[in-house]
């Protein structure tokens, strides 16, 4: 729950506004059933049974009324929306025949209704009828006074509008509070899903390098101890840095160094005796561009490991005026393509998120199997349209490697 500028429970604020809309709309319609039910119970001619009678009209009208305002309504096939019209529309001119002017104010309800259920064309008319209807029974009632005849079709006017625009009003309230809890539930499930892609792409590399230095170490500790020494302090490192990127996920967005992780991808590849071949030229690249070709980097240094027994991987990265692209490409494809698509194992999410994180910048990602076992990974972005490292940005500065 999250309170808004006044200090105010907005989940409160927004599940009270339909009950207050819908009990504002029932309160105005049980008033104006009760002012007829009145005058209808002050008729000094009107025996108690049809008093009584006229009592359960009222209540059969009213809840059809307050029908159309709840949900049920729009579940209601044609034919049962239909009928509730029409048996409305007898409880409210058949009524005329015993209360007369008494039940006049009753036929607003029946223009209003006919508003919300019908298609604008045939409810405009039909309310237009209703009124009409009215106006001609008020003058036979009040034998041609001018006064109580205008007063009638005002009023059932004005009735039928409060109805419609009192319905339609509650309807709309709950509407947009369903709308806000979807909007609120779509915006949790994006939250999850970045949690988890970050953590897929940023954990995944550190703890595949951290896998493989270990498994180098054990191999080093007798043999050459200085050298183990030195994969230590590297895997030291990579866990530092592992904690960072847990921190930063949590956080928020993290922007990824693309110079640090050229780096890192050489170092990682030459601990798995994987000969490296990187030509890399960039310059001036926007923050979240050069923090998706990390993370394409990163994602195509750890499906290697994981999935090929790769000799040799090229990495290249080009730079023009309007796009640059990120190309890798490994030997080492098993036999069976198939078991090596990372999206065939459980879990296997990384080609789906960097599709992903691509799109976003309007770029475009191939993952292709070649021939002679051979998988390339590539990535094509825009320059255009995206926000440019400033000076006070963490800047990676320009880079120009082949090897």
């Amino acid at each position: 729950m999250s309170p808004d500028s006044d200090g105010n429970d907005l989940s409160v604020n927004s599940t009270l506004a339909p009950k207050v809309a819908r009990a504002v709309v029932v309160t105005v319609f049980s008033c104006i059933a009760v002012l007829a039910f009145i005058r209808v119970l002050l008729l000094p001619d009107v025996g108690l049974a049809s008093k009584l009678l006229s009592a359960v009209y009222l209540i059969v009208l009213l809840s059809i009324q307050i029908l159309w305002t709840s949900r049920r309504a729009s579940e209601l096939s044609p034919l049962l929306r239909y009928t509730a019209l029409f048996v409305q529309a007898c409880l409210v001119y058949l009524p005329l025949l015993q209360f007369r002017e008494n039940w006049v104010s009753m036929p607003g309800f029946l223009a209003g209704s006919a508003l919300l259920v019908l298609p604008p064309l045939y409810g405009w008319i039909t309310a237009g009828l209703v009124v009409v209807s009215m106006t001609f029974a008020q003058a036979e009632f009040s034998q041609g006074q001018i006064e109580p005849v205008a007063y009638i079709t005002l009023s059932t006017i004005l009735t039928g509008l409060l109805v419609y625009g009192l319905s339609w009003l509650a309807t709309l309230v709950t509407q947009l509070h369903e709308a806000r809890e979807e909007l609120a539930k779509m915006a949790v499930a994006r939250e999850r899903l970045r949690f988890a892609r970050d953590l897929h792409d940023l954990l995944g590399y550190n703890l595949s390098a951290i896998t493989l230095k270990s498994e180098l170490t054990h191999r080093l500790v007798l043999k050459h101890p200085v050298r183990a020494r030195e994969e230590l302090v590297e895997i030291l490192q990579i866990s530092r840095q592992a904690l960072t990127d847990v921190r930063a996920v949590a956080s928020g967005y993290r922007a990824m160094s693309l110079d640090d992780e050229c780096v890192s991808a050489r170092s990682v590849l030459a601990a798995a005796d994987v000969h490296v071949t990187m030509d890399v030229d960039y310059r001036d690249l926007p923050v979240r561009v050069s923090t998706v070709l990390a993370t394409v980097l990163r994602e195509g240094i750890t499906n290697l490991l994981r999935h090929s027994k790769a000799e040799f991987c090229e990495i290249s990265l080009r730079q023009d005026a309007t796009t640059v692209t990120i190309a890798m490409v490994n030997d080492g494809v098993p036999d069976d393509p198939v078991d090596s698509r990372e999206h065939s194992g459980p879990g296997g999410n990384g080609i789906h998120n960097l599709s992903a994180r691509v799109a976003e910048l309007g770029g475009d990602l191939v993952a292709d199997f070649q021939p002679e076992k051979r998988f390339k990974l590539c990535a094509t972005l825009p320059l255009s349209d995206q926000p440019v490292k400033g000076k006070d940005d963490d800047l990676d500065p320009p880079l120009r490697v082949v090897s």
